[in-house]
């Protein structure tokens, strides 16, 4: 009788302490938030660069703070990394460009933004900005785009020029464009790959100085020829940091939560810093996964499994998540959903206050039902961005997954700059963020609903 009594009184504690929790709110704390950016977007890191020892070191810190709130390794991994080589071309700064009877020099006359590291020779053929979206090119071509007024319209042009098989983009330097370079981390973005692909084909991408571009042909069908040289290089690698929630239901499937943990390194200098310390893109989005790892470590266990994954060389092309899609601890097939975070650092002026952006809102039924257990997300009011393609999500999102990201502001004027940093940071509204997603994670993770794609919603290759 006495043995009963004491196991009653046991399961009375144990419920009792199970209500307990309920009732409670994990509260992130302003201080771990600041914490973890101090470190991730500090000088020492030297702005975290693609495949570099800084890299390295991110991912080493990430998955230090997954071992301390007690994630497991995943399946069939023996660490917290999972590394994989790259390959990573290097040029030597002198690109030459030769048309008609123009030859013009990388550095005097253009500025060279992306390379496949290969030299390139096409047929000239002039656009204006406006008529991108809807041309209709000879693949091979080098494009000579003009009417860029605006930054913003330019990376949709570049992604349809791209899918047409462009072969060099050629835009005319204007004030509005004079930030390009630093956007690009203020060096040449060459076509970094992982050692298991083939070469990647995309075009090159030069800013023409006005005087220069006064230079070219103004007639279709010139041939444009741009010559670049590689120099030697060292094998590289790029860094994955992993950790693993064991749910209680191996049949419930896996929750996917990530962020990139990259940033764009030591660039070109402006205003005499040449760090670009990326602590909005992506330390944000990184302390958001470590954060929601603290939580969800800490409270019962959950009936699905999740894994927190911060990928390296999303800035170099989405390296670190295509070789986790192509290699995952756990089977695509078993993935119930994806959330990204990316840049959650600062408010959207055309969002509602606190509210994250969601990439892709249409395309399932995901942040409709985050939204109503809490999630302080909505639609993404910048379509013509093509933010949902933009981001690690999107290699899981073409393999099946139900993928999105949740974003702050989609284009600070701190982007791709060296003052993306601790003082252009708002902490509180990152903070409530990421408080606003706990439980609504901390639901789907234990419930039995299961994100699809709404009609027309899954990309296809």
């Amino acid at each position: 009788m006495k043995l009963l009594l004491r196991c009653s009184a046991a399961l009375v504690v144990i419920g009792a302490s199970a209500t307990l929790f309920a009732q409670q709110v994990w509260t992130v704390k302003p201080e771990w938030v600041r914490a973890h950016e101090d470190f991730l977007a500090s000088d020492v890191l030297a702005g975290r660069g693609s495949a570099t020892r800084d890299e390295e070191l991110t991912a080493a810190y990430v998955a230090s703070e997954f071992e301390g709130y007690g994630l497991k390794h995943a399946p069939g991994m023996a660490s917290y990394i999972q590394a994989a080589e790259v390959v990573m071309p290097q040029l030597d700064g002198q690109a030459t460009l030769e048309a008609g009877g123009a030859n013009l020099k990388e550095g005097a006359d253009f500025v060279l933004l992306m390379s496949s590291g290969a030299s390139v020779s096409g047929p000239l053929a002039h656009l204006g900005i406006a008529e991108a979206a809807s041309a209709h090119i000879a693949a091979g071509s080098v494009i000579l785009l003009t009417g860029v007024g605006d930054i913003k319209a330019l990376t949709p042009a570049v992604s349809k020029l791209r899918r047409l098989g462009a072969t060099v983009i050629l835009v005319p330097e204007t004030a509005e464009l004079s930030s390009l370079p630093q956007m690009f981390g203020g060096k040449t973005r060459v076509g970094i790959r992982l050692a298991e692909d083939p070469p990647r084909k995309s075009p090159a991408l030069i800013l023409v100085h006005a005087d220069a571009a006064s230079k070219l042909p103004t007639a279709d069908g010139a041939t444009v020829t741009m010559t670049v040289h590689e120099v030697p290089s060292t094998p590289r690698q790029t860094f994955n940091a992993i950790g693993y929630l064991p749910g209680t239901d191996p049949q419930a499937g896996t929750l996917l939560l990530s962020a990139h943990l990259d940033h764009l390194g030591i660039g070109r200098p402006v205003n005499g810093d040449s760090i670009y310390n990326g602590a909005n893109d992506d330390a944000a989005g990184t302390t958001a996964v470590m954060e929601l790892a603290h939580a969800l470590a800490a409270g019962p266990p959950l009936r699905r499994s999740v894994l927190f994954v911060c990928y390296g060389s999303e800035e170099m092309g989405t390296l670190g998540s295509t070789y986790f899609g192509h290699h995952p601890p756990v089977p695509l097939k078993d993935m119930v959903a994806n959330l990204e975070f990316e840049m959650i650092g600062n408010q959207d002026p055309k969002m509602p206050p606190g509210v994250l952006l969601l990439t892709g809102w249409e395309r399932s039924n995901l942040g409709p039902a985050l939204k109503e257990h809490g999630a302080l997300v909505g639609p993404d009011p910048y379509p013509e961005q093509h933010f949902f393609e933009r981001s690690d999500n999107y290699a899981l999102a073409l393999q099946g997954v139900v993928a999105h990201t949740a974003a702050g502001w989609g284009t600070p004027p701190t982007y791709h700059q060296p003052d993306d940093d601790m003082d252009h940071l708002d902490l509180a509204f990152m903070t409530r963020a990421i408080q606003s997603l706990i439980e609504p994670v901390r639901w789907l993770a234990s419930s039995d609903f299961r994100p699809q794609w709404n009609a027309g919603g899954q990309p296809q290759r």
